[in-house]
């Protein structure tokens, strides 16, 4: 008799449900790999056709696909491969291995796999969860016997090894994985409708539309027009890289973290190092970090504000000091969300582009002169970002608990 999972529904009258049985997912189910026609570009379209639905229209959150960006032409269904909402696909190369149900009809090209459940065998929200376990990824990657498992095919998929409840208790499952899926999406929307009104406030603070007024009711001196280079100064990141981080040491950011770990300020440093540095390398409260170096000119163009002494600035980044009296925090915001397109067109190279200190000092914004209309603009806008990190904190929370389900109810 296979192992329990350690989280079991109890049947309606309060009985116990009968024992998983322990099956090959290839004898219950049929799996298919998608087909694309040759050459694809004269099967694909945007207008009329039938759904074409590639890896890149599955949700970076959630399992089902319900929004497809291209179509296939008649002539290219018969080289592809049919599916209907409901089935499930496997991506087998990028995203690897990720399960989704299709809220859609159409058609898949190689890049998928899919499982058809004749017999009736499944519910399709509990094998979705199931095959996205981790317990099925090991499977995988001792069924390949330990070479890179990068791609899936139809052998790997059918010889994995699935303990199935009787569908009554798989639909108990189900139900519960789907309530939590539903509570997961209405936090993202909210996530979502946050970011939206900061970027909103910001729209209408930057362009001046709306004004803060001094404490006594007066207004504001008018804003000036200056040049990146007026209002502080650029040197060069530390020389440190990844292999620099250790467990405890001085805090420290790399370049890399601008684009994954923070957003316009940073309050608090995820990575250490016990490495020391010349002390121009070591953060001075409201410094801006940029990227010297991206991918694209859209990734360079991005910029944080650290608000901490002594954090050790480095790999890869320019360290923007402000002079005195300006605020760092609305230099990172403008750089952000008001010069990006600025900083995306003086960037240069192609596989890796870079950008120059003294092109990124001729940048000119439109900046409050008075510090303390500088300082309420910050004090706004990290009023919003508090509540935005409080939703996503949530979600991130529920996506924890459905993580720990899925490997309380799943063998």
């Amino acid at each position: 008799m296979m192992v329990e999972p350690k989280l079991r529904f109890k049947a309606d009258d309060g009985s116990d449900f009968p024992d998983w049985e322990e099956e090959m997912l290839g004898e219950l189910v049929e799996i298919q790999r998608g087909g694309s026609p040759r050459p694809i570009s004269k099967f694909i379209t945007t207008g009329e056709g039938i759904n074409w639905i590639k890896i890149g229209d599955a949700p970076s959150h959630g399992n089902c696909i319900t929004k497809v960006k291209e179509r296939i032409i008649p002539e290219g269904k018969a080289k592809s491969r049919e599916v209907h909402k409901g089935d499930l696909l496997l991506s087998n190369s990028m995203s690897f291995g990720r399960p989704y149900i299709l809220g859609v009809d159409g058609c898949i090209h190689d890049g998928w796999l899919v499982v058809h459940d004749t017999n009736a065998v499944f519910e399709t929200e509990f094998l979705c969860g199931y095959l996205g376990t981790e317990s099925v990824f090991r499977q995988y990657k001792r069924l390949a016997a330990g070479s890179a498992v990068n791609n899936l095919n139809k052998d790997l998929v059918s010889s994995v090894v699935l303990g199935v409840p009787s569908l009554p208790e798989q639909r108990k499952i189900a139900d519960l994985l789907s309530a939590v899926d539903d509570v997961i999406a209405a936090q993202e929307v909210e996530v979502a409708a946050w970011e939206k009104r900061k970027k909103g406030v910001m729209q209408k603070l930057f362009s001046q539309e709306v004004r803060f007024k001094a404490d006594d009711g007066s207004d504001f001196p008018d804003w000036e027009e200056k040049t990146l280079g007026n209002l502080g100064t650029f040197l060069k990141g530390a020389p440190l890289s990844k292999s620099d981080i250790t467990d405890e040491g001085t805090p420290l950011i790399l370049y890399g973290e601008l684009y994954t770990t923070y957003a316009e300020v940073a309050y608090s440093i995820a990575r250490r190092t016990d490495k020391k540095v010349p002390d121009k390398f070591y953060s001075k409260v409201g410094d801006v970090v940029i990227p010297t170096s991206g991918e694209t000119p859209e990734e360079i163009s991005t910029a944080t504000c650290v608000m901490k002494d002594g954090v050790i600035l480095a790999g890869d980044l320019y360290i923007y000091r402000p002079a005195t009296n300006v605020d760092g925090r609305i230099l990172s915001y403008l750089l952000n969300h008001q010069v990006n397109n600025a900083i995306s067109r003086i960037a240069q190279g192609k596989s890796v582009v870079h950008v120059q200190s003294k092109e990124l000092e001729r940048i000119h914004v439109i900046f409050p002169s008075s510090p303390i209309e500088q300082r309420k603009i910050a004090d706004c806008l990290a009023s919003l970002d508090d509540v935005i990190a409080k939703a996503k904190g949530e979600l991130d929370a529920w996506r924890e608990l459905k993580k720990g389900l899925l490997q309380q109810m799943f063998v």
